[in-house]
């Protein structure tokens, strides 16, 4: 006893693993192994009787299934298969089958992890066995079950077995399909899911069959199950209509094509495009999408479907088949071939013989068969170009489908969902490879995702993929080009973005490439090729290929500034040459590269970098100013002037210096050409700073100078003297707002320098060039001086040094005895307050524009010029000058709040303007306003609520995100709800459908059941006050959205309008 009990432990641990678990599975396979060796013995000689045989039998098969409960002895393979051999051979030898049934439908009711293996062995049983007569019991009673309402396990399990079983075994399936379709009836979704995969998986299979095995109702099942998936796509619940669309897709795989069903396939998916789910969108974007990369059209003409292509082609065919018909004019043959068609062939016998008596002879009878022949010809390659042109028919239906969805798709590139976002960018990508007309504009949309916040996984994950769609499309050659040809490739593939493509567009592919960039994912190669491009003199080139060249170099110059640094030299030869000098545009774009040489964005504090620049004679520098000299009547000067200010005050350690040098030639220009044209002030010389908005320097409309009235009293009387003073006002304007910047550049330098001697380290203070000096005019540049002056700086407080900025800012630049500004202050002044005097349309526009740029400078020059520039805003005939009144209104309310405060209603007004540019700008200034908290909202929220149902789409959408954002803002709809709806419910010009809409959309966004309640009871009075009883309706139909469940205001609503009779 002794001995035995020492052995023990040294026996037991040859079966106990490292880790001290026992493993039974070994001993689990053995177990079962022999169990199916006793199955597999004529139980009959053991048993007389059935239930003497039942009793033995289930003492092997309720262990087994026992073993299946276990979700992890199910996912072993062996075991699983074991126990499966076990309960077959049952089933097949020992009359265990209706046990088996019960023990399954039991197991599919309580156990979700049985579903698909019941089906993997019900699939064995069939195949293997040979006794398919157990799945069809199996599924003739789960088709009569009744499951409860708030059961969730069993439907799925059912249907995740059906579906399954429908995959494994398709033909078992089909046989009892008559009572699966019971199903569809079902209040379960999951169950309606199933019996859609069921239909799938049918007309996969019978696709699939031999002709031999096809039944004589082969055509009309698959059309049965067809028809129940198209059904489907109306299904109330939004997983069965997911569900129809994934099938579809699976579908879209099969050897056979089914065209007709695609067709209404694409029809649907389209319609899909609009479901309220964004998971049924998602997959009906997928689906359209798969449609088109399977499409059955590349038989003849390869598979491209680009729709003016298959339309010649279908225009040929249809002259070729007009060629060969009869001509109109023969008598009867018109009719007749119409009136043949209707005839059924089956109730015509053969025509009557007649014996011809008169011989034919050997000419005729030769002529006779050559006839036969030719009709015979005719009317085969007749029927061959019908069967073409149905063909083309077809193609260019499924082609409009997709031009139809491609509008749907591109609004879901803005989606929320980020999966059906990705989903739409890969949509675009397959239609750019088919050749899609509607894919380039999707393709330039996709761009807007580069802005889409990457602080989740979701954000990065759209980043990520736009940059991989990108680089798909137009960075990546052909595998067989050589390293040459695919830089050429890439190259030219990247100046080809920038055709065509609008100023947020350039924006957004800016961001993109320079990203890109930064990612290394552009060789040093395309950077060359790039150049070549741009610099090429001995070859005429396209203006579009040259600027688009310069564009992108200057977009990647974002990443990289040695790009533009390293080529500065044919900038100066090619840009700010004489090509530039002949193309505005590409000199403009070029000023927008070279100011990529230099990191100069402001920065918070003293964190702002030393940043290098160049000295006022430099090379560079000389260009940029002569390109001001330029004299042009192209619009395109402004913008080009707007770049060069910008880039001499990025790139120039005195831009003031040479900005004033800049005014007093242009100045000299404009009025020293002849003594009468000289009745202004003299102007004093000073120093000159700018800065440049795009919106307000896209220059007016204007009319033609050719046409304008002659000017009466007044010194200018010429075309050409107007245009030189329009374009000296704009640079003036402009100057003065990068004056500004500069200043506020001096003032960041000085802090960051401060501190760096405060640190104890003053050497760091010297690596900066000068430039720092308040914006008071330089005598001398030398560098000793400047030193000096920054020593006697370093010793005054930051607040001094801030005080002595906004002096200069308030009191120097526009009133300073000797300050260029303080006269042309006065100028545009003149000219604006004149306006019959001075009749220019151009000259009036810019003189505005130049007036508002400078009330940006000085409060005191604001202040005093306000109440001109509002009229101006609301009388101006020009749409662009009252554009560019509304962005100026928004400086000064960023610049000098308090003043414009009180003026936000002549802002609120331009939403009402009857030019579209107008209201645009005017909600987009708005838009940044209130929700950067420059402004405070009052009552005028109701004004923008109306945009909510503006006939332009754009200014619908835009409106729309602007009470989205500011929704999340301290519960802002909330707090001005009331004051929306009376003004909106004062205006009697709002149709009332309109209005219900607007407030429905605004009552969206009240989440909480308290808000709701309060507004509810402060709207609630206002039904025994109604004046009229569209009044009286609309307070009724804003409390029915709102969930107050307060009873009294439930039966005042219900009570109704109520009208007192007069005695």
């Amino acid at each position: 006893m002794g001995l035995a009990r020492s052995k023990g432990p040294k026996g037991k641990s040859k079966i106990v693993s490292k880790d001290g678990n026992w493993d039974p599975s070994a001993q689990l396979q053995t177990a079962l192994d022999t169990m199916t060796k006793v199955m597999k013995l004529k139980l009959s000689k053991l048993f007389i009787t059935t239930s003497e045989r039942d009793t033995f039998v289930g003492l092997f098969t309720r262990p087994v299934y026992l073993i299946l409960e276990s979700e992890q002895r199910v996912k072993s393979t062996s075991i699983r298969m074991h126990a499966f051999k076990v309960l077959c051979v049952a089933i097949k030898h020992h009359g265990h089958a209706y046990g088996a049934q019960t023990s399954i439908v039991q197991n599919l009711t309580y156990f979700e992890h049985l579903a698909e293996p019941m089906a993997e062995f019900l699939n064995i049983l069939s195949e293997q066995y040979d006794y398919p007569q157990l799945a069809e019991d199996v599924i003739r009673e789960l088709s009569s079950k009744e499951f409860s309402a708030n059961d969730t396990k069993g439907p799925k399990s059912v249907s995740t077995f059906v579906a399954r079983l429908s995959e494994l075994a398709p033909r078992v399936v089909q046989r009892q399909v008559t009572y699966l379709a019971k199903l569809l009836e079902s209040e379960n979704y999951a169950l309606r899911c199933a019996i859609i995969e069921v239909c799938g998986n049918l007309i996969g299979m019978l696709s699939k069959a031999e002709e031999g095995e096809r039944s004589e109702n082969h055509k009309g099942q698959i059309n049965a199950f067809f028809e129940v998936l198209e059904e489907r796509f109306l299904d109330i619940n939004p997983y069965c209509r997911c569900r129809t669309l994934q099938v579809y897709i699976k579908l879209c795989d099969l050897e056979t094509k089914y065209p007709k069903r695609r067709q209404t396939a694409a029809e649907l998916a389209t319609r899909s495009l609009e479901d309220k789910s964004s998971n049924v969108r998602r997959n009906a974007i997928k689906l359209l999408a798969k449609l088109m990369a399977t499409h059955p059209f590349a038989v003849l003409h390869g598979g491209l479907l680009d729709y003016r292509e298959w339309n010649k082609r279908l225009e040929i065919c249809e002259s070729e088949l007009n060629s060969l018909k009869p001509p109109a004019g023969t008598p009867g043959l018109g009719d007749r071939t119409k009136i043949e068609q209707t005839v059924d062939e089956s109730l015509l016998d053969d025509a009557t013989q007649h014996e011809d008596k008169t011989s034919m002879t050997e000419e005729q009878k030769e002529a006779a068969f050559q006839k036969a022949q030719e009709d015979a010809a005719t009317a085969e390659a007749m029927n061959k170009l019908q069967l073409t042109r149905r063909y083309y028919v077809e193609a260019l239906r499924f082609i409009e489908t997709l031009h139809d969805a491609s509008p749907h798709v591109t609004q879901l590139l803005g989606s929320k969902n980020k999966s059906e976002v990705i989903e739409a960018m890969d949509f675009f990508v397959v239609a750019d490879a088919y050749c899609l007309e509607t894919a380039k504009p999707g393709v330039r949309k996709m761009l807007r995702l580069i802005w889409t916040k990457g602080n989740s996984d979701e954000g990065k994950g759209v980043q990520t993929h736009l940059i991989e769609c990108y680089k798909g499309l137009f960075f990546e050659a052909p595998g067989n080009f050589s390293a040459n040809d695919a830089a050429n490739y890439v190259a030219r593939n990247m100046i080809s973005l920038t055709f065509g493509a609008t100023p947020a567009e350039l924006t957004s592919l800016e961001q993109l490439l320079a990203t890109m960039m930064k990612e290394k994912y552009i060789s040093e190669l395309v950077i060359q090729k790039l150049w070549q491009v741009y610099g090429v003199q001995k070859k005429e080139i396209s203006r579009q290929q040259r600027r688009g060249a310069i564009i992108v170099l200057g977009m990647l110059a974002l990443a990289d500034p040695e790009i533009i640094v390293r080529e500065m030299e044919v900038c100066l030869r090619i840009g700010l040459g004489a090509l530039g000098r002949k193309d505005l545009v590409l000199a403009r774009y070029t000023c927008i590269a070279l100011m990529r040489m230099t990191n100069n964005r402001p920065s918070k504090g003293t964190q702002g970098k030393p940043s290098t620049r160049l000295p006022n004679d430099h090379a560079v520098l000389i260009r940029l100013a002569a390109l001001l000299d330029i004299q042009s009547e192209s619009r395109d000067w402004y913008g080009l002037a707007e770049q060069a200010i910008g880039a001499i005050y990025v790139l120039s350690k005195h831009p003031d210096v040479l900005c004033s040098e800049i005014i007093r030639r242009k100045t000299k220009a404009v009025f020293s050409q002849k003594a009468d044209n000289t009745t202004h002030e003299d102007l004093d010389n000073k120093k000159l700073d700018a800065d440049g908005d795009i919106e307000m320097s896209d220059v007016q409309e204007g009319a033609s100078e050719n046409t304008m009235p002659r000017p009466k009293k007044r010194e200018i009387s010429n075309s050409s003297s107007i245009l030189a003073l329009s374009q000296l006002l704009f640079a003036v304007g402009h100057i003065a707002l990068k004056q500004i910047v500069h200043l506020e550049l001096c003032e960041q330098d000085f802090k960051r320098r401060k501190a760096e001697k405060e640190k104890g380290n003053p050497s760091l203070s010297k690596r900066t060039p000068g430039a720092e000096t308040p914006a008071k005019t330089r005598k001398s540049n030398i560098k000793e001086e400047e030193q000096d002056e920054l020593d006697l700086i370093a010793g005054t407080t930051e607040d001094d040094f801030t005080d002595a900025i906004a002096h200069v800012r308030e009191r120097e630049l526009l009133y300073g005895r000797q300050s260029l500004l303080s006269n042309f202050g006065s100028l545009a002044i003149e000219i604006c307050s004149n306006n019959l005097s001075y009749p220019n349309a151009e000259l009036q526009a810019q003189a505005a524009l130049c007036m508002a740029k400078l009330m940006c400078v000085s409060s005191e020059y604001c202040e005093a010029n306000l109440g001109l520039l509002i009229t101006i805003l609301e009388r101006s005939p020009s749409a662009i000058t009252r554009s560019n009144l509304v962005v100026a209104l928004g400086d000064m309310a960023v610049c000098f709040n308090h003043l414009i405060d009180e003026n936000t209603d002549f802002l609120y007004r331009r939403l009402s303007d009857r030019s579209l540019l107008v209201k645009r700008t005017c909600l987009m200034t708005l838009t940044f306003l209130i929700l950067a908290g420059q402004v405070k909202v009052k009552g005028q929220l109701g004004e923008m609520a109306k945009c909510v149902e503006d006939s332009d789409e754009r200014i619908r959408e835009m409106s729309r995100m602007f009470f989205a954002e500011l929704a999340g803002k301290d519960n802002s709809v909330y707090n001005h709800f009331v004051d929306m709806f009376s003004l909106l419910s004062a205006d009697d010009r709002l149709e009332e459908e309109k209005f219900r809409r607007i407030i429905k959309f605004l009552a969206s966004f009240i989440e909480k059941d308290k808000h709701a309640k309060q507004l509810a009871s402060k709207l609630a009075p206002r039904m025994h006050r109604a004046e009229n009883e569209r009044q009286w309706n609309d307070v009724a139909y804003a409390l029915g959205l709102l969930p107050h469940k307060n009873d009294d205001i439930t039966k005042l609503v219900s009570e109704g309008y109520q009208v007192i009779a007069a005695a």
